[in-house]
């Protein structure tokens, strides 16, 4: 029989599915016509198997096989639902197989009503951020049976993408978009899409309209889109907000409408709604309303409500613009005069001074010619001023302004927040349910708080010493969701790891490797390697504890805090320690060292008396512990560096810290590195690289630590009475954020803050950083710190006051910055502190750094409201120096009425 007879009397479904595996996609739209309905639908269950064949193969092969079950798929499914499903499967578009051919004659073969209804599901489905997509099927389908544009977020970006592709020589954008039949219906649902920024001002050639900012004007002059709806679309979005780039970009769309003056006027109300937003469009509404105003296009009740929304906003700028716009409002029009000066008013309230004061010569020189009528509101508003414009504003107003706090006799009541209550943990998990809940809460976190993950690490042991098939029942759904694969070599250990610990108790990955992969990470971390010493420490405990899951687990974990910030109460850990010796159990080696570095100093005596009285090498050695005051806290001292090597930065790391660690592991043997003694076992060895100090320098801590890591919330939790220890460590990651406009390390000073232990020179360094920090976000945590060693009564306000003063002669702390920061502590009542700090940096301010730097004035100017509302007094070299000076710049300004108030 010849094959071409062989080939007739083969089952069509099975030439079908042949051809899907091995053979040529050009075939499969012929062989799908061969098939009717009942046919198709049979060849379902093949296409379905081979599919889930595929799921773990990512081959080129596959891949190959992939576009041949996209296309027969697409055939196959006579519902267009389950179509339009089967073509928005993620697995099956490894590569742009929506361009092919042989998919599109498939679509095409198949009913104009089925065609439209899968473009239109396709078009509702989400944008895939890697590139793939259906939208060529969507395209061609409308674009072929003329059906309605979806105006889909889906639809709108790939048609935009599509736009711009780029190859070979093209017309512009614009002129592209002006032949496109899509561009008068999708061109205005670009309003509507956030995150656009980079698209819009993304430059194609240097040609003009080659870009999609200027491309829309181009089309909105031509009438290629309704231009009036262009605008309100545009400004509507300017008022929904965004991101800066976002808004940025559609201030150049909106140029390059270039609405005419009466265009702006009709719609001056948006305008004035703009004022309120970002700086950049503020400004740039401000400017046209000012230009309306000057032509006469709008009401003085516009000039009112825009100066009620700028003159409180923070942006120095836009302030000064009001207040000038106001002044040439009435110098134009005295008329006008009345309702200037009350608009200027407004800005009595400001927080800054000098805007106060700038205002106040607003009102001044247009006083007269508003009348009297004003003085009451005047006055008023007068008593919101700076004290020290109290004087003038009395003269200009006819009446005295503000009260006692005006009189230095009247006293001034500081106020502090109270001090932070401790933050217990709480009861142990007592479920299997409620870990499994913790521990999804944990995994899912994007910064995990230590007190869930030492519940859910204690609550892994605890339960499973109870009954470890139901705990290994209820974490089973977990870890379905969230597999533990090992972990990359250059992944330091984090508290996700805890995987490992329930891989452990459910037994479903060999121990060994859990071990092999811990014990691997901790001596990468001896040798400064793969991970840091914290994330030995953390890998050390984890594997212990899934080596006790395996060998028999104790009742409980020995190191769990007491409080979120990684302390253990000591008549806690006495408590446990009974609790082991009752049932037998051996604390583990890595448990209890963790535990020895987190309990804190105890005056009660009975303690120390209890462990001893417990019989047991742990108890004995938390005796000796607790009497010798286990890990002393440690002050830090300034070490000199070599010129270039960064000293002004580094400056606060601590010879006397490792010196006395290692007088008091050799006095001490129970508790360092030396060898055993009566007080138990040492430390295991990932602790005592913790408190290495081999060579205590910034340079050991770099080495250690590496560019790579920076602090986490976790290696506080590890020496939580070491604040002084960790400030000193981390000094780089802190300092970037002011020198080198990094951000996050600052979030950790108020943790610092409520830990335990000295606050010396490190932690003070620390926090001046923090308060020079570039990021508004990492400034604020730094503002909390201050406060609350303040409540504590551990702030040293001249110690930090000198470090300021020498970090901003130096260049490292912006005074901008550290003007906006210790300006929200004084706004918090705090104004006595701000003063103590103040008062202490002057002398550098003034003697050391440039006399130019950008917003010295602004914290003297602090400084002045500071001293002069909590009566400080007491002639300070340095301002008296300043204020001698010729000139009337702002610094000097500020230096003289410092030294007045000085001076009583």
């Amino acid at each position: 029989m010849s094959a071409a007879g062989e080939s007739d009397r083969r089952d069509p479904v099975e030439e079908l599915l042949t051809t899907v595996r091995s053979g040529r996609l050009a075939r499969i739209p012929e062989l799908l016509a061969a098939l009717d309905t009942a046919r198709r639908r049979a060849c379902l269950p093949g296409l379905k198997a081979l599919r889930k064949e595929l799921r773990e193969d990512w081959s080129r092969e596959a891949n190959e096989v992939r576009a041949r079950l996209l296309v027969a798929g697409a055939g196959c499914h006579t519902g267009p639902a389950g179509a339009a499903v089967w073509l928005a499967a993620g697995d099956l578009g490894v590569r742009d197989w929506a361009r092919n051919s042989a998919l599109h004659r498939v679509i095409e073969a198949q009913p104009v009503e089925w065609q439209v209804e899968v473009a239109t599901r396709l078009a509702a489905g989400r944008v895939r951020s890697w590139g793939w997509s259906m939208y060529p099927v969507v395209e061609s389908v409308v674009r072929r049976t003329g059906c309605e544009v979806p105006r889909t977020e889906y639809v709108v970006r790939n048609w935009m993408d599509r736009t711009t592709d780029l190859g070979g020589p093209r017309p512009t954008l614009a002129e592209a978009l002006r032949e496109d039949a899509f561009t008068p219906v999708l061109l205005p649902e670009l309003f509507e899409l956030a995150d656009i920024g980079y698209t819009l001002t993304l430059r194609l050639s240097p040609r003009r309209g080659d870009v999609w900012t200027e491309a829309v004007g181009e089309l909105a002059a031509a009438g290629v889109v309704a231009r009036a709806e262009m605008l309100d679309r545009c400004l509507a979005r300017l008022l929904r907000g965004g991101k800066p780039v976002d808004q940025r970009a559609f201030l150049e769309v909106l140029r390059a409408l270039d609405p005419t003056p009466e265009e702006y006027a009709a719609r001056a109300r948006d305008l004035v709604a703009m004022l309120d937003g970002l700086s950049v469009p503020a400004g740039h509404a401000q400017e046209v309303l000012a230009g309306l105003d000057a032509a006469g296009l709008i009401e003085p009740e516009v000039v009112a409500e825009a100066s009620a929304v700028v003159l409180f906003r923070t942006e120095t700028k836009l302030v000064r613009a009001q207040l000038a716009w106001l002044d040439k409002a009435a110098r134009r029009t005295p008329d006008r005069s009345g309702p200037v000066v009350l608009a200027a008013a407004e800005a009595f309230g400001h927080p800054d001074a000098a805007l106060q004061e700038r205002a106040l010569n607003v009102v001044a020189r247009h006083l007269k010619a508003a009348g009297e009528a004003v003085l009451p509101r005047l006055r008023a508003a007068a008593e919101t001023l700076n004290p020290a414009h109290h004087g003038r504003a009395g003269e200009l107003f006819g009446a005295p302004v503000g009260g006692d706090e005006d009189d230095p006799d009247a006293g001034w009541s500081e106020f502090l927040p109270p001090a932070p209550e401790p933050r217990p943990l709480g009861a142990p998990i007592g479920s299997a349910a409620e870990l499994a809940e913790e521990l999804s809460a944990l995994l899912a976190a994007s910064r995990p708080e230590v007190a869930v993950f030492e519940r859910v690490l204690d609550g892994l042991v605890r339960l499973t010493h109870r009954d470890r098939r139901a705990l290994a029942e209820a974490v089973e759904p977990v870890r379905r969701v969230n597999p533990w694969h090992g972990g990359g070599n250059r992944r330091d250990c984090t508290p996700w790891d805890i995987l490992y610990v329930v891989a452990a108790v459910e037994g479903r990955t060999p121990p060994w490797k859990i071990w092999d992969y811990l014990v691997g990470k901790g001596r990468s971390a001896l040798h400064g390697s793969r991970t840091s010493v914290h994330g030995a420490v953390l890998a050390a405990r984890l594997e212990e504890a899934a080596r006790q899951l395996v060998q028999g687990p104790p009742p409980y974990l020995l190191a769990t805090p007491t409080d979120a910030t990684g302390a253990l109460d000591a008549a806690v850990l006495v408590e446990r320690l009974a609790g082991y010796r009752a049932v037998g159990a051996t604390p583990g080696k890595a448990d209890l060292s963790q535990a020895l570095l987190r309990v804190g100093p105890t005056a009660d005596e009975t303690v120390p008396k209890a462990a001893e009285a417990l019989d047991s090498p742990a108890g004995r050695r938390l005796a000796h512990w607790l009497r010798t005051g286990g890990l002393p806290g440690q002050p830090s001292e300034r070490v000199v560096f070599a010129p270039g090597t960064g000293a002004r930065r580094a400056n606060a790391y601590g010879d006397r810290w490792w010196e006395e660690v290692q007088r008091t592991a050799v006095s001490q043997p129970g508790i360092g590195a030396g060898p055993k003694g009566p007080g138990g076992e040492r430390l295991g060895s990932e602790f005592r690289a913790l408190l290495d100090g081999t060579e205590p320098s910034v340079a050991r801590a770099r080495e250690a630590y590496g560019w790579t890591w920076r602090p986490v919330e976790h290696w506080f939790a590890m020496l939580p009475w070491q604040r002084e220890e960790l400030a000193a460590r981390w000094l780089d990651p802190f300092a970037a954020g002011a020198d080198r406009d990094e951000s996050g390390a600052a979030r950790h000073l108020p943790l610092l803050a409520e830990a335990g232990g000295p606050a010396g020179l490190a932690l003070h360094l620390a926090l001046a950083y923090g308060l020079g920090a570039r990021q508004p976000e990492d400034r604020t945590a730094a503002v909390d710190a201050l406060l609350v060693l303040a409540a504590r009564g551990d702030l040293d306000g001249e110690l930090l006051g000198r470090e300021l003063g020498a970090l901003v002669a130096c260049g490292t702390v912006m005074a901008t910055r550290l003007a906006a920061a210790l300006g929200t502590v004084a706004e918090t009542g705090a104004r006595a502190t701000v003063w103590t700090v103040l008062g202490a940096a002057l002398p550098a301010l003034l003697g050391e750094a440039d006399q130019s730097t950008r917003g010295l004035g602004d914290v003297v100017a602090l400084a002045a409201d500071c001293a002069r509302r909590t009566g400080a007094r007491g002639p300070v070299a340095e301002v008296t120096a300043t204020a001698e000076r010729a000139g009337s710049g702002r610094l000097v300004k500020e230096t003289r009425a410092l030294r007045d108030v000085l001076a009583g």
